[in-house]
């Protein structure tokens, strides 16, 4: 006799797919608790762009209401700051300087956002063109 009987292998499959069957069922997947955040109420507010031109004269542009630029003086750049802080928190301003002004003039006008409690400031740049 040379050949495999296959009879009782096929006769254990067949009780252990029946078993399988059976506890499937009654098995709970695991649970995970997932972490959740609230929503933000607020939208994000656009940024205020400050504009330092090679004459060393201040612009300011507010984005949230169109865009347009208006001249300024250090004075009234710090009034129009604590209004903004007054009414959003969170303000985050831009940046904007000609490549020909002095580093010393952005550093003055950093300053004058530090001192207002200005916690986010950015550098707005330009690509290189190729």
């Amino acid at each position: 006799m040379n050949e495999i009987n296959v009879v009782p292998y096929i006769d254990v499959m067949l009780v252990l797919l029946v078993i399988f069957m059976v506890t499937a069922p009654l098995m709970n997947p695991g649970q995970i608790d997932l972490p959740q955040v609230g929503k933000s109420l607020a939208p994000p507010v656009a940024p205020l762009e400050v504009i330092i031109r090679k004459d060393s004269s201040l612009a300011l542009r507010d984005h949230s209401k169109g865009g347009k630029e208006s001249s300024v003086t250090r004075e009234e750049l710090v009034a129009i700051l604590k209004g903004r802080q007054g009414e959003f928190a969170e303000q985050s301003v831009v940046i904007s300087a000609d490549k020909n002004v002095r580093y010393e003039e952005v550093i003055n006008v950093m300053d004058v956002l530090q001192q207002q409690q200005i916690k986010k400031v950015g550098l707005l740049t330009q690509a290189k063109g190729k």
